[in-house]
């Protein structure tokens, strides 16, 4: 069970509505007129309203959703029901943004907004993992993580949003670095002068980064945190490139090198900025191809809006899972199959998978090396989210609801597998399963897609992954 969380502003439970997170600047005064004031505004400048009018038609309450979602399944809360969730919303933009609801309200009908909805919105929004499982049971083809985002989009608006993220979304957009870790261009230098050593001593190849080097194909981002917490995910990419013939056909940006969106999760406004950031890189570059790391929501960010926000000819987005698995039917990278006697699982992201776009790509490359794969149940389309989707696993606060409720069912399918190895192609879901493994006690390591692929690719004139493997071990002795 969830443990009891301190409000945002720090009064002890009872004495004010609790919040599952640190509220950014939170406000507290005319909460509820400026939610609705936010709400017409973005009603007037997008197109949400023509969606919102088909869900509050259909009145869908059926909670035949509670059968795919993971949320609910561990904490059997009705608040987390997602058609609950989703009403919260449509109710108000009924009564409040409706003809029907402004007539009902004359005989004193409709679900007028209150300060107790208010924070029962804010807690519920922020339960949802936006892994949009239910929408494949709605049988009405209700978007509920949809919802969810929308409601997070208006309460962001009228000043309500966890810190995490609005912290984040500032540096990226204000601050000097544009980053979301606040890593400067100097540090990025550094930090890519250090994993070239790296590669040097693991592969025996003196290779150096490319940095604004103009006109080449590929401007690659990655999320942040490969350049500093998951590096082999990084050189995986790297020895990829290289080990292709493309090594002269990318570059990385010192102005704006950080693939992750976290207006995705909850703004629209943010979101489109940080497109409109990151396609300005490539013009400044002159790339051709946006190559986006093994970030599941920086893939999806940049796959879906980028033709959005781009400009009348938008960059294409290619992922590198993508890229790596086009190299291998083409028969340019070679995987020693000896190299990972390790059983091998895949985890789903559900950013690029719940579409349908990168779901059999990595199986197609896990295949060719890994002799004993098995798959979780179920998987691909079907997938159960890690529990820290939607922007939920930067939020500290809600640590141990992470653990415990959202993420229980992605630990019981993991521990079900005997896998020794998890690939989690995300940085937010690797971070999120690597704390799972060590909450539930699971032998088992979470990595990257690329860290696989480094332990096992071949390339001519480099140490051969058996070699490789021999220097580690006598490392590790």
């Amino acid at each position: 069970m969830a443990t009891t969380i301190p409000t945002a502003d720090g009064h002890a439970p009872g004495e004010q509505p609790e919040y599952p997170f640190y509220l950014d600047r939170p406000v507290s005064d005319d909460r509820v007129q400026r939610f609705l004031e936010a709400f017409a505004a973005i009603l007037q400048y997008s197109e949400y309203r023509p969606l919102l009018d088909s869900y509050v038609a259909s009145t869908a309450r059926c909670s035949r959703c509670v059968v795919t979602c993971p949320t609910y399944q561990a904490s059997r809360d009705p608040k987390d029901i997602p058609c609950h969730r989703s009403h919260l919303l449509l109710d108000v933009y009924h009564r409040h943004f409706t003809l029907g609801g402004w007539m009902q309200s004359r005989f004193g009908r409709g679900r007028v907004l209150t300060e107790e909805i208010l924070d029962e919105m804010i807690a519920s929004f922020w339960r949802c993992t936006a892994c949009r499982r239910c929408t494949l049971e709605c049988p009405l083809g209700i978007d509920h993580g949809l919802l969810a985002h929308l409601g997070r989009y208006i309460l962001s608006m009228a000043g309500i949003a966890p810190k995490a993220l609005q912290v984040s979304v500032r540096e990226q957009l204000e601050g000097e670095t544009h980053n979301t870790s606040k890593v400067p261009a100097v540090a990025l230098g550094a930090t890519l002068e250090f994993l070239s050593e790296e590669l040097e001593d693991g592969l025996g190849l003196a290779l150096e980064f490319p940095v604004d080097e103009p006109g080449r194909d590929y401007v690659f981002f990655c999320a942040v945190s490969d350049y500093l917490m998951e590096p082999e995910t990084l050189m995986g990419n790297a020895a990829v490139l290289y080990a292709a013939g493309d090594w002269d056909r990318w570059t990385i940006g010192s102005r704006n090198f950080d693939g992750i969106n976290y207006g995705l999760f909850y703004n629209d406004w943010h979101l489109e900025k940080i497109i409109r950031q990151l396609v300005g890189e490539v013009d400044r570059l002159q790339g051709r191809t946006i190559l986006i790391g093994e970030c599941g929501h920086a893939s999806r960010s940049a796959k879906e809006f980028v033709p959005v926000f781009g400009g009348p000819k938008p960059y294409p987005v290619l992922n590198f899972m993508e890229y790596t698995l086009q190299r291998l039917r083409e028969g340019r990278i070679t995987l020693d199959p000896d190299a990972v006697p390790e059983r091998v699982t895949y985890h789903d992201p559900c950013n690029i998978a719940r579409s349908g776009w990168i779901v059999d790509q990595p199986r197609e490359i896990l295949k060719s090396f890994v002799r004993d794969f098995v798959e979780m149940e179920p998987h691909g389309r079907d997938n159960y989210c890690c529990g820290g989707g939607g922007g939920l696993v930067s939020i500290d606060e809600i640590h141990d609801f992470r653990m415990s409720v959202a993420g229980r069912t992605k630990a019981e399918q993991l521990r079900r597998t005997g896998a020794e190895i998890c690939i989690a192609p995300c940085a937010n879901c690797k971070k999120q399963l690597k704390e799972l493994v060590e909450y539930y006690e699971l032998p088992c390591q979470v990595m990257g897609l690329h860290d696989l692929i480094l332990r096992s690719i071949v390339i001519d004139g480099a140490k051969s992954p058996s070699q490789r493997r021999e220097e580690m071990l006598a490392l590790a002795v």
